[in-house]
């Protein structure tokens, strides 16, 4: 593993319950089916550490996991499709506007989209948020399996010039493993 020693550190309800503001984080955003929780297994090659499902809107907590001492991955709660009441969608906008607004460790964040459907609203408010912390962003186009090459080539086009210069992009695949090792190394980047 690329990471040996990673392990789920606490889950966060309330910004009081976020560990010590210390060190340097990146935190992993996505649409509620965007294949986040795979994404992040992939990248800290580990099965199971983030949950994932069947039913999007999994990840209901912000989930903090040690990648090594000082070092934190920041799973925030999926968002857009969930299935799940309008005041536990509202509470989670306002703990990740929280979290981005006051945590001084953020080093940037890691955009998880569905290839075939990038960029909708939910994602670019997402992206507006890490703009207002100046937090430098790498997109993952997710499920980039499901596309033929030319196809994936061209929605990843679409959006680098969507998202313009400052932000990098990259087509990922939990199942074939393509991009993955790409993946890491931006997230290597961020943190340092």
């Amino acid at each position: 593993s690329a990471f040996p020693h990673v392990r789920f550190l606490t889950s966060a309800h309330q910004e009081r319950q976020f560990p010590p503001d210390s060190g340097a984080e990146v935190a992993v955003a996505g649409r509620s089916n965007s294949g986040k929780s795979s994404a992040i297994n992939a990248i800290v090659q580990r099965k199971g550490l983030a949950k994932t499902s069947k039913t999007p809107g999994a990840t209901r907590l912000i989930n903090f996991f040690e990648l090594e001492p000082g070092r934190r991955l920041v799973d925030l709660p999926g968002y857009g499709f969930a299935a799940v009441p309008g005041a536990m969608r509202e509470h989670w906008g306002t703990l990740i506007e929280g979290y981005f607004r006051h945590r001084e460790t953020l080093r940037g964040a890691i955009v998880v989209m569905d290839v075939r459907h990038p960029l909708t609203e939910h994602d670019r408010t997402m992206l507006d948020l890490a703009s207002s912390r100046s937090a430098p962003v790498h997109i993952v186009l997710t499920k980039a399996d499901k596309l033929g090459r030319g196809a994936g080539l061209q929605a990843m086009a679409g959006v680098r010039k969507a998202v313009g210069p400052g932000v990098t992009v990259q087509l990922f695949s939990a199942l074939s493993g393509d991009g993955v090792a790409e993946a890491r190394g931006a997230m290597l980047r961020l943190l340092a």
